[in-house]
């Protein structure tokens, strides 16, 4: 319930190293004091070891102190009286506003209720600044900008989340099975990995058809994902992109990737396709062949999971992670409808509310275990797989949800 946290750190070198890769948190601060009121902070302050203080206050170093407050905004005046109050801080060196060699920072905390703001901040922090996080890449890698989107292309944000959680490093080989537009791909290749992905729909990875932009009618010739790498000068990352199933394996046994992110379809806007049907196969089986026009059927999310897992539990790397969105009917929701594999740990889970009854939960997995011929099937055996085809009906929920919502709603105008 507070934007500012406190952790302990070994070194300033892995503080910094965490900076250059978060895209939540702002800056990060070497705290030589903390309080709940002034007083407290300025005797906080005085205790705080001087041989600690000594490097970063020489004469021959220059200096400036800047005040930021949390939900309430301050005049220069009254910031000007805060810096004069820490002039018992033993600076021997001169201010430098411009480019100083040290920057120090007093913070203050005044809540998160912007219509009940205490006259008097209810934490105060000063410490010496180290570094900065990476929030500008937000902006810079936009969805709004970039060359070629479609209706569900991921935030950036949430796309840098994602290869965050997945650990992606340089040369890594980063796959995503439900590619899209290429938004994952993008957040992976910009921390060095080498990106790839599949996707059944043949107009999306060729970036062909109607353009999900308001006012362009149809895709330009140079719309699609290797232009999008392109346009962020990171196309070398970029290995391919194929039209492919995902409930059909096409890689041969042998074949590793670092990384599996992805974010599956659910059946809101974009359809949950595989190829083939029931009927088609038994035909194309008693005929011979394989050479045959494959025919779209539905693709039920809990299969879809299941699929996910069952892939990344035999083409992760030992230590390679899976990361993808489950969407949650909350109603419904306990920890035992997550998808589970004996070669898979979970690491985390975190949910993002879409709405009053619905979620996503962001699941990372980590393969711990070879995969053997009997973990190719070994779900199904699952006493806990009954739980999970609640997840099918998500679609049915969600939009149950919402037109109970516009029912009320238009209710509620009557009135």
């Amino acid at each position: 319930y507070s934007p500012f946290w406190i952790l302990s750190m070994p070194s300033e070198e892995m503080a910094r190293g965490l900076m250059k890769r978060t895209v939540c948190a702002k800056s990060i601060f070497e705290l030589w004091g903390h309080g709940k009121s002034a007083e407290e902070l300025y005797s906080s302050l005085k205790n705080y070891p001087a041989e600690k203080m000594a490097p970063f206050l020489q004469s021959n170093l220059t200096y400036k102190i800047k005040v930021h407050t949390f939900n309430k905004t301050l005049t220069q005046e009254e910031k000007i009286q805060k810096i004069d109050s820490l002039e018992f801080l033993p600076f021997e060196g001169k201010v430098n506003l411009k480019k100083p060699n040290h920057i120090f920072w007093l913070l203050e905390d005044y809540g998160m209720d912007p219509n009940n703001i205490p006259e008097q901040p209810l934490d105060l922090y000063f410490g010496r600044w180290i570094a900065n996080g990476q929030r500008d890449l937000i902006e810079s890698y936009s969805v709004k900008r970039r060359h070629f989107i479609g209706n569900t292309s991921m935030d950036a944000c949430l796309a840098f989340l994602m290869a965050n959680h997945g650990r992606v490093k340089p040369n890594d080989v980063v796959f995503d099975p439900f590619v899209g537009t290429g938004g994952l791909l993008i957040a992976s290749a910009h921390f060095g990995a080498y990106v790839c992905g599949t996707d059944i729909d043949y107009n999306t990875v060729h970036g062909l058809g109607k353009a999900s932009r308001k006012n362009q009618k149809w895709r330009g010739p140079d719309e699609n994902i290797r232009a999008n790498l392109r346009q962020y000068g990171l196309e070398k990352h970029y290995l391919d992109v194929l039209v492919s199933d995902a409930s059909k394996a096409i890689w041969r046994k042998g074949v590793k990737f670092d990384a599996v992110i992805t974010d599956p379809p659910y059946g809101i806007r974009e359809a949950t396709r595989r190829t083939g049907s029931q009927k088609e196969m038994a035909k194309m089986a008693e005929r011979g062949t394989e050479n045959h026009i494959s025919i779209s059927s539905n693709y039920h999310l809990s299969d879809i999971l299941f699929d996910l897992l069952k892939f990344a539990a035999e083409y992760l790397v030992l230590g390679g992670r899976l990361v993808y969105w489950l969407p949650v009917y909350k109603p419904e929701y306990t920890e035992e409808i997550i998808p589970r594999h004996p070669c898979l740990k979970l690491i985390s889970n975190c949910e993002q509310t879409l709405s009053s009854h619905t979620s996503r939960h962001l699941i990372t997995m980590e393969k711990v275990k070879d995969f053997e011929d009997e973990d190719r099937d070994s779900h199904i055996l699952d006493s806990q797989y009954l739980p999970y085809k609640s997840h099918n009906s998500f679609r049915e929920k969600y939009f149950s949800g919402v037109t109970k919502r516009i029912a009320k709603e238009e209710k509620d105008s009557q009135k």
